[in-house]
């Protein structure tokens, strides 16, 4: 990555609609000039507390205050090395806190850190909040989640499909503060090419929004409306738990910078596949012509019925190989753009395929007729003249088939709505505390 990479972010971290308290922690630092840059990155990181109410708010605040404040002291070096070990000492500090504390024993927090820094990007990792990353056409999930659905599925003691049917998938095995010493996965330094987009969230999120829609409300949607949405679809799915997301964008080089350079360790990996691929091939093909070459001597040697048999299934075999390389080359030529720009930097732990869907387009318009006639019956505080001129324009783009202007405006209606849902609840919760313990008059009056 260089510095004169445009780096644009936006963020967020709700309640949710089940919680009192948000035991979720964000921290943002933007480096102001190219020296700090230089020496550390951008810095970004997700924290989601644990241990119940102040206990949780208390563990991710130490880690989103320790980790920056500890990586950006630390002195100029290899920004992996001084990315764990700030982690290392945010655990410290939760740990010593919670030993201090009979009410805090035991808590802790999940913490997931992005730095773009000149070396590429570095995420350092413990917990099951996520780091994802946008490129083209494809959302990688570039962290493992420490639970134990994922544990299982590592150690093959369960399938997927089965782990996720029997298994909680709450169950963190490693996190911030409860042991003195805990175990930091660092992931990278990873190429930085423009446009990538990466998000940093809390399980909050992922319980209740799938990897491709995470990816495609990042891809199509600037990092403002998308954190919006996103946080909206959580909490209209259930709001199960706190949400937080942090979306950051890489943008192009001004005019007049050279393009970035590909890592030079990038191309080895997909050639080593087709190194291997290749000779599968040939051993194929030798195998074939044997076969062929076999029966026609046996057939000479008057064994005709064996000779035959493998004359006719070597020749069908080489025709098969022949005509599977043929078809390989052309997908090659088709999807070797797509090769090249995504799938040569690293294996992610996860990834899907992105493609804009009109389906989950409707869903949204769907969504939105809904939350409007709700706000209606239910007398929400709504801006109805900004709604509405954002609602039209959005049904005007619809019917024009400008799908992505009519995404982006769909999203920005429900926001709108959700804001006065939100208003509308807390004045429910008000009313309630007050008919519960109402005011009591003097006797004999």
């Amino acid at each position: 990555m260089r510095w004169e990479h445009p780096v644009q972010f936006a963020s967020q971290s709700d309640v949710g609609f089940r919680r009192r308290n948000n035991e979720d922690s964000i921290s943002v630092r933007i480096c102001k000039d190219q020296e700090s840059w230089r020496d550390h990155g951008h810095f970004f990181l997700v924290a989601d507390g644990m241990g119940g109410h102040a206990v949780g708010e208390l563990a991710s605040k130490i880690a989103s205050e320790t980790v920056p404040h500890t990586f950006f002291k630390n002195k100029p070096g290899p920004v992996a090395k001084s990315l764990k070990t700030a982690v290392e000492i945010a655990n410290q500090a939760i740990h010593e806190r919670g030993m201090a504390n009979r009410e805090f024993m035991r808590m802790g927090t999940t913490c997931s850190t992005l730095c773009l820094c000149p070396e590429g990007a570095v995420i350092g990792h413990v917990g099951d909040s996520r780091v994802y990353r946008v490129r083209e056409n494809r959302i990688d999930q570039l962290t493992f989640d420490h639970s134990l659905q994922w544990e299982l599925i590592r150690q093959g003691r369960m399938k997927p499909e089965e782990v996720y049917l029997n298994e909680p998938r709450n169950v963190i095995t490693r996190s911030l503060g409860p042991e003195p010493v805990v175990k930091v996965d660092i992931e990278g330094p990873y190429p930085v090419l423009e446009g990538d987009r990466y998000i940093l969230c809390s399980d909050g999120l992922t319980s209740h929004l799938k990897d491709d829609e995470i990816g495609m409300i990042s891809k199509y949607l600037d990092p403002s409306d998308a954190c919006r949405l996103m946080v909206n679809l959580a909490n209209l799915r259930g709001g199960s738990d706190n949400i937080s997301v942090i979306i950051v964008r890489v943008g192009d080089l001004p005019d007049g910078n050279l393009p970035q350079q590909q890592e030079p360790d990038a191309e080895p990996e997909i050639e080593l596949e087709k190194d291997y691929r290749e000779w599968l091939w040939l051993a194929g093909v030798w195998g074939a012509s044997l076969m062929v070459a076999t029966g026609i001597v046996m057939w000479l040697l008057t064994q005709f019925n064996k000779g035959e048999f493998l004359a006719f299934g070597g020749m069908s075999l080489l025709v098969m190989l022949l005509v599977r390389k043929v078809f390989a080359q052309r997908e090659f030529g088709k999807n070797k753009d797509y090769l090249d720009n995504k799938t040569v930097e690293w294996r992610p732990y996860r990834s899907e395929r992105l493609k804009f869907n009109t389906d989950f387009l409707q869903y949204l318009t769907t969504m939105e007729s809904e939350l409007q006639r709700a706000a209606m019956e239910e007398e929400w505080t709504i801006e109805w003249s900004n709604h509405n001129k954002i609602y039209y324009e959005a049904k005007e783009e619809l019917e024009q088939k400008k799908y992505l202007k009519a995404f982006r405006d769909f999203s920005r209606a429900i926001d709108i709505l959700m804001t006065g849902l939100h208003s509308y609840r807390k004045e429910m919760v008000h009313q309630a505390r007050w008919k519960k313990n109402p005011p009591t008059s003097q006797q004999g009056e």
